[in-house]
């Protein structure tokens, strides 16, 4: 007989992004995940703008679609705050500190790292291990967020009907789900992973070494200048601009006037963050790519990045190994999954 542990109540993880809500809940049985319930909701043009909520309420109402279109009954909430809008830093820490002294003592400390004043701060921390080569300090990772990061995402997700249960940090929610991804992958011991995360406005590079990121940069560029063309050269609005960036239906001169000109302008981009990387890195190359968001999903972007960069590259999917809920339709989750990196490390929150 095995023993049927009490699981806590599942949450569902909800990335907010700057074009939509992504929604995603999860289940384990042994080491094997389902996707139980997911719902991408689109977002109006500016409710939020390069990850910041400027429109709390219309992002409520998308939350509340998705959780209505997912069929999800959990109303408990795994959410992230943007590496951008997030202090992390490594300190050293006395091993010998309980967790009531090793809290106060982070909270000192924070305030020579922190930007704010300390009262206007969300912070939390976690003992990463020893120190190498000083037994009695261990180190510790702060981090740290202004609150009203926090709280406005909170607010987004009461409006929507879930409280918000966790509040992570979208690197570490993108690191938990590249641990997904590792069967996928070609590296070597050691072997570095540049992981793209192409989306709407920002693209963000992170590079990754035995699970954990080293580096992470984010530029302005994104989807929405294909969306921002379609619109300008076809006369649609920008509902209608994202619908046929989708679905197709556009004049026969779009591949080669529009679409290929943008994935040579993605190129160049991707390539210029990866220059910024190696130059400041006694790195000179990566040993695999592997491309995550909705640029993701752009037919052969994924080609022309091994012929241009000379590096192995695949489309993320996370979801890949998984089994899916009645409630899941495997096509449109397949052509969503790339863009389901940040929801799918929150939805894994659940089994911490």
């Amino acid at each position: 007989m095995g023993v049927i542990t009490k699981s806590q109540p599942a949450l569902v993880g909800v990335d907010i992004s700057s074009t939509a809500v992504k929604l995603l809940q999860l289940s384990r049985s042994g080491n094997r995940y389902r996707v139980e319930h997911y719902a991408v909701e689109p977002l109006p043009p500016n409710a939020v703008v390069e990850k910041n909520i400027v429109e709390v309420e219309a992002v409520g109402e998308a939350i509340k679609r998705a959780v209505a279109r997912s069929g999800t009954r959990a109303r408990g909430a795994s959410a992230a705050v943007a590496g951008s809008a997030v202090i992390t830093k490594v300190i050293p820490m006395p091993a010998d500190l309980n967790g009531d002294e090793l809290e106060a003592q982070v909270e000192l400390e924070a305030a020579n790292y922190v930007p704010y004043p300390i009262e206007e701060v969300n912070l939390d921390f976690e003992v990463l291990g020893p120190m190498p080569n000083s037994p009695d300090t261990v180190q510790v990772l702060l981090a740290a967020s202004r609150s009203e990061n926090v709280e406005i995402r909170a607010s987004a997700l009461e409006l929507g009907g879930l409280t918000a249960r966790v509040m992570d940090v979208e690197s570490f929610a993108i690191e938990n789900a590249f641990a997904l991804l590792s069967e996928q992958l070609k590296t070597p011991r050691d072997g570095l992973v540049a992981l793209v995360d192409s989306g709407a406005t920002m693209t963000t590079l992170y590079v990754l070494r035995n699970g954990r990121t080293i580096y992470s940069r984010e530029q302005v560029f994104g989807g929405k200048q294909l969306t921002d063309e379609v619109m300008r050269r076809y006369g649609l609005s920008y509902e209608e601009a994202g619908q046929a960036k989708r679905q197709g239906g556009l004049p026969e001169g779009y591949q080669t006037e529009v679409l290929e000109p943008f994935k040579e302008a993605m190129v160049q981009q991707i390539s210029r963050l990866l220059q910024f990387f190696y130059a400041g890195s006694e790195f000179n190359r990566v040993d695999q790519l592997v491309i995550a968001g909705g640029g993701a999903s752009i037919t052969g972007i994924d080609r022309m990045l091994e012929d241009q960069l000379g590096v192995p590259t695949l489309v993320a999917n996370p979801l890949a190994n998984m089994t899916l809920g009645p409630r899941v339709q495997p096509h449109a989750l397949a052509q969503d999954a790339p863009s389901l990196m940040i929801a799918c490390g929150l939805a894994l929150r659940s089994f911490d």
